[in-house]
């Protein structure tokens, strides 16, 4: 149970937030934030030792029992990873946001608050083993990133951000959610390791391929994929903290874990194989050319997280090709290797990048690159970090990057060699695709660094002179600078450490143990195709580069009329305008037509449901005998219904509704419920005296002539409802599926509640609560009225003196 309310820490911290940032007011909030992180970056590296042995940890917290729902806590070599990520990388963040974000200017505690929830929301979409909690923390991220990504909602561009990537990972959420609900019907369990162990049976299901599909939408969406990655670039208004967290290590990795957690049930299909891997080898390239357009610092870098994160996933669809075939090339083994290792050194890169964009926002005022640059003599610090992580984003060494991109190299040139699937043939794409694509990712690498840090200075242009940043900003960028160049000398140790765990959780059918991953990391071949590659890579990159001037304008001629984002907007304009056209056809201000809507509507659904499903059925076989005085009964209610109805004067609509409450009374007599009775009477009697003292100032009874048509409507549906009511009173009595609970107040109404008065005891104690919260109503209702009554007393009075 504690391994699972760790995941919870986080949330109950932001509970604290608010009254730490009230009562300590000269403290910046962040430095109690950053405890959080910090402790459970330690309490989950103690179990590296063990992971990585193969050991597991599972702990299950109850939520709904009745609907089998619960928390459940699954800790292996992948959860724990991204677990690490998470609060490793959220505690540099935190630490680099205390110096970024003023406390005089900024809402503090609103800030931290939205991290803290989004960080309980990321541990628990990784450690969750059961479908229904998933769901429900994947989509806890993408409320709080909303949040985030809003923070600054005095801006529109931040409230559009915000909307565009809610609308875009919460639609993709929902075809998860699809995709869950289908395979708990096919494996009838929620669990993930379950359903991990029944994938020869699931691939059989004919729910199968649409469960595959509808969890990759969710998947793409919220991994940037294209086409669904045009949320991404808008979420940079967010503050780069925020940028910094959720588009290098968190958010947008939780897709690459959701195809990396399934893909050993997934991985035996065709589809997902060519799905994966076309998708991510697609939006490789898709983001790398258009990040070389871009003139905003963090709009190059939102373009290079899709084409990385592309990167990843076309890895994950080819190591599913090591799961499907034991006919495999043995070079594709290194996929799943190489994206997770690629993975890791991605966030270390890639969130010191973000952080100096910001820090360069932060000092010269401005985040447009054809204003900066010349800044490496006034910024050398900065200089120096976004260098490392740019040589490293663009796979050079001895940095990081290097390794994992030439891992990469050689999973898309084994695809050639895959004789399944089409992939001898369409399979040189991949390779082809993934070449041109690093060539792109080489100039925008080289594009970001140099343009704002060599060049001409132009400070003319620059909204404040700029210097370089204080030390505190600079640790976090400095770290993970560090770790982008250590991770190249000690790949191996970080190998066992952490990647061959997460890669036996991602093939567990190919290693029982993570040591059963035999594969070293060298950043020496020899002359392999993958160096030849990465020469190419060099020189045509540096060519393309030092020639950007002459080329860069190619992307004025690509026509935003038929762009993604154009799309989206028409589509949402065109959404707005609809529904809008919709709601005033109906929405006319008349309470009457709304009611005919409603009770229309719920007569056709009840009737069609109890028709197609063949529920209706009538037995007379426990019915009580009709007396004469029943049916004179009922002939006084039907006449006093039809007189409250139709009578022109107020009084005799006040005598016929009276009549209709007493003759109601009288059948609760006679059905022996004297209490119902008694309640019937008082209520009767109290809503006809009010009637009464109120009777002059009741309007006039107007009978307004209305067409043939509308009577009949309302006649219709009146007829519907009462038929509907009918139909269900005589379905509930004739078919009881479950035994009356009337029986069991019966047995235990003196037993257990010590009571004589059955309708008592159930109101007193069997539904204490109701009936307390009806009590605590009219008692909020009585204390309003009289506060009104106060109040206008008050005001004659004052108007008295006043004259």
């Amino acid at each position: 149970m504690l391994q699972v309310l760790t995941i919870f820490i986080p949330m109950l911290a932001a509970i604290l937030v608010p009254f730490f940032y009230k009562i300590m007011k000269n403290i910046h909030t962040g430095w109690f934030v950053l405890a959080v992180p910090v402790t459970l970056a330690i309490i989950y590296s103690t179990y590296i030792a063990k992971v990585m042995e193969g050991d597991v940890f599972s702990a299950t917290l109850p939520w709904i029992p009745s609907l089998d729902i619960v928390f459940v806590s699954y800790l292996d070599g992948l959860s724990l990873l991204f677990s690490l990520l998470i609060t490793g990388i959220g505690s540099l963040v935190v630490l680099y946001s205390i110096f970024y974000l003023d406390k005089q200017k900024e809402k503090l505690h609103n800030f931290y608050v939205y991290l803290l929830l989004f960080m309980s929301a990321m541990l628990g979409v990784v450690q969750s083993d059961h479908l229904i909690t998933l769901y429900f923390f994947w989509e806890l991220t993408s409320i709080s990133s909303f949040l985030l990504i809003g923070y600054w909602y005095t801006r529109d561009a931040s409230r559009f951000g915000a909307l565009k990537s809610m609308m875009i990972t919460v639609g993709g959420g929902l075809m998860m959610l699809g995709s869950f609900i289908l395979l708990s019907i096919m494996g009838n369990t929620y669990s993930i390791r379950e359903l991990i162990g029944m994938m020869p049976d699931l691939a059989q299901h004919p729910f199968f391929t649409w469960a595959l599909i509808l969890l990759l939408l969710g998947a793409f969406t919220k991994s940037a994929q294209f086409p669904f990655y045009i949320w991404l670039p808008d979420a940079m208004e967010a503050p780069t903290p925020v940028s910094a967290y959720l588009h290098s290590a968190t958010m947008v990795k939780a897709g690459i874990y959701l195809v990396a957690r399934f893909t050993p049930i997934f991985a035996i299909s065709e589809l997902w194989i060519w799905l994966v891997t076309g998708i991510g080898i697609v939006t490789l390239f898709w983001g790398s050319f258009f990040a070389v357009k871009q003139t905003d610092l963090k709009g190059i870098l939102a373009f290079s997280t899709v084409s990385q994160l592309g990167l990843i996933m076309s890895l994950l669809g080819a190591s599913a090709v090591a799961i499907h075939s034991q006919n495999a090339p043995e070079a594709i083994k290194y996929a799943a290797f190489a994206a997770i290792f690629h993975l890791i050194n991605h966030a270390t890169f890639k969130g010191s990048l973000f952080m100096i964009a910001g820090i360069i926002d932060h000092e010269t005022g401005t985040r447009d690159i054809r204003k900066l640059g010349g800044l490496m003599s006034m910024m050398p610090l900065s200089f120096t970090i976004a260098a490392i992580g740019s040589f490293s984003m663009a796979g050079l060494p001895p940095f990081n990057g290097f390794l994992s991109k030439e891992m990469f190299l050689t999973a898309m040139l084994a695809l050639r060699n895959f004789d399944f699937f089409g992939f001898d043939t369409w399979g040189t794409l991949f390779p082809i695709v993934a070449w041109l694509a690093s060539i792109f990712t080489f100039v925008y690498s080289f594009y970001f660094v140099f343009k704002t840090f060599a060049g001409h200075y132009k400070p003319e242009q620059l909204p404040r002179k700029p210097h370089e940043a204080p030390i505190g900003m600079l640790i976090a960028p400095m770290l993970l600078a560090l770790f982008v160049i250590v991770i190249f000398f000690i790949p191996n140790v970080i190998g066992d450490m952490f990647v061959k765990p997460a890669v036996q959780a991602i093939q567990p059918f190919l290693y029982d143990t993570p040591a059963a991953v035999d594969i070293h990391v060298a950043a020496w071949h020899g002359l392999t195709p993958e160096l030849l590659m990465t020469i190419g890579i060099v020189l045509i990159g540096v060519l393309l580069f030092v020639s950007l001037p002459k080329w860069q304008s190619i992307y004025q001629h690509f026509p935003q009329t038929f762009t993604l984002n154009n799309a989206y907007d028409k589509f949402m304009v065109g959404l707005d305008v609809g529904l809008n056209r919709l709601s005033r056809r109906y929405m006319i201000g008349s309470m009457r037509h709304y009611l005919l809507y409603m009770l229309g509507s719920i007569a056709i659904i009840v009737i069609a449901s109890l028709i197609f499903k063949d529920a209706f059925t009538v037995s007379f076989d426990d019915v009580a005998p009709i007396h004469p005085y029943h049916i004179i009964l009922i002939i006084v209610l039907v006449i006093a219904t039809i007189m409250t109805m139709l009578v022109k004067s107020r009084l005799a609509a006040i005598i016929g509704l009276g009549a209709v409450g007493y003759t109601v009374a009288l059948f609760f007599v006679i059905f022996n419920a004297p209490d119902l009775a008694l309640t019937q009477l008082v209520i009767e009697t109290i809503s006809v005296a009010l009637f009464l003292l109120v009777f002059y100032h009741l309007p006039e009874i107007k009978r307004k002539s209305a067409t043939a048509p509308f009577k009949i409507g309302r006649i219709l549906i009146s007829v519907a409802v009462g038929c509907m009511v009918t139909l269900v009173a005589l379905s509930a009595h004739s078919q009881k599926l479950v035994p009356s609970i009337a029986k069991y107040y019966e047995e235990t109404v003196h037993d257990l509640a010590g009571g004589g008065n059955i309708v008592n005891v159930i109101l007193v104690d069997y539904r204490g609560f109701d009936t307390l919260f009806e009590i605590t109503v009219l008692s909020i209702a009585g204390m309003a009225i009289l506060a009104m009554i106060k109040l206008r007393m008050g005001k004659k009075e004052g108007q008295h003196e006043n004259k």
